[in-house]
């Protein structure tokens, strides 16, 4: 493993609510101990606004969010990441660029808040949801105890918190 801070990068197909969240997320909950990135394989170009305003609720650093090709970090002058996450199925079922320094992945699905019909508080509640499974992930992840982990036992661990 790197030194602290870990890099992770957070994959959806858009890059507009779920990565966006979890990038969010992790760079507030983990107080410097990761960097959160995200982008999405075919990113709409702009970031949904309840996924800003919900991090902007729970006391997240919006500034510089946007929705970017996962391209970007794949290019030789990207950061190093550490992990790769898919956030969504359809991310997951693709074929994923070569990522440098050969990251641990995982998959952890969360439904899609910016599908909810109804109206402006039925999608609030929606990201609001997301945004609470999201962090129940990572708090998960960083009561891991990284530096005392083997690669391979991390990778598991990694994989396991899909189910949690």
């Amino acid at each position: 493993m790197t030194t602290q801070p870990y890099n992770i990068l957070f994959l959806c197909t858009g890059n507009s609510a779920r990565s966006i969240l979890a990038e969010g997320l992790v760079n507030h909950l983990s107080h410097g101990r990761f960097k959160g990135y995200s982008a999405g394989s075919q990113p709409m170009g702009r970031v949904n606004p309840l996924a800003l305003e919900t991090l902007q609720r729970l006391g997240c650093d919006t500034s510089g969010m946007s929705s970017k090709s996962w391209d970007v970090y794949a290019a030789p002058d990207a950061p190093k990441m550490d992990f790769v996450i898919t956030v969504c199925d359809s991310a997951a079922g693709e074929t994923c660029p070569y990522w440098p320094g050969m990251p641990m992945t995982a998959h952890w699905g969360f439904p899609d808040p910016s599908h909810v019909e109804g109206d402006d508080e039925a999608k609030r509640q929606a990201f609001a949801k997301t945004a609470q499974a999201i962090t129940q992930r990572l708090r998960l992840l960083l009561a891991l105890p990284m530096e005392k982990l083997d690669r391979l036992s991390l990778q598991d661990q990694l994989r396991a918190l899909a189910a949690q």
